[in-house]
């Protein structure tokens, strides 16, 4: 018997049993903690937020001032938030014969993992867990649609950008 832990967050589990020929998912959170190092997605037009000085290294060498925007000494990413989704390095996805799921806290990945992993096993849940899931889903999808981002920020990605980016948090 092995298990897989797929996630590094303790409230949002995304565990991986393998017992014989049998693969188990139990629960498939997703981990929305990255959210906080994205600016704000206002509802209504910001000035406060559109002006926002754009981040510089302190040796000037790094110019990120349309993708990183500093705020109250913090540096925040300014594009439509990213999630961190459950380890995928440690396990092929497709190979997951069922998936169970505890509550609708622990379903948020579950989109990822049928549509874009290969997955064909069968997914388990209460009804009342299905509902809520869904719904809180589809609050979140229709939250991001309504306020997107016009750019999108890839270079903030770089290591060596991070590292300077820490260093200044």
């Amino acid at each position: 018997m092995k298990l897989y832990c797929l996630s590094g967050h303790p409230t949002l589990p995304c565990n991986v049993l393998k017992f014989k020929s049998t693969t188990i998912m139990l629960d498939c959170g997703l981990d929305t903690t990255s959210v906080l190092q994205f600016l704000p997605l206002p509802l209504v037009h910001s000035p406060r937020l559109s002006k926002l000085p754009g981040w510089v290294s302190k040796d000037g060498t790094i110019n990120l001032e349309k993708e990183l925007k500093e705020c109250a000494g913090r540096v925040f990413v300014d594009s439509q938030p990213e999630f961190c989704l459950p380890e995928r390095e440690l396990l092929d996805l497709s190979t997951i014969d069922v998936i169970l799921i505890s509550n609708y806290h622990c379903m948020m990945a579950l989109p990822y993992i049928t549509e874009h992993t290969g997955f064909t096993g069968s997914v388990y849940a209460t009804e009342p867990t299905l509902q809520i899931g869904r719904l809180l889903m589809e609050e979140l999808v229709n939250f991001m649609e309504r306020v997107p981002k016009a750019q999108s920020a890839t270079c903030w990605k770089n290591k060596e950008i991070q590292s300077s980016r820490a260093r200044k948090l």
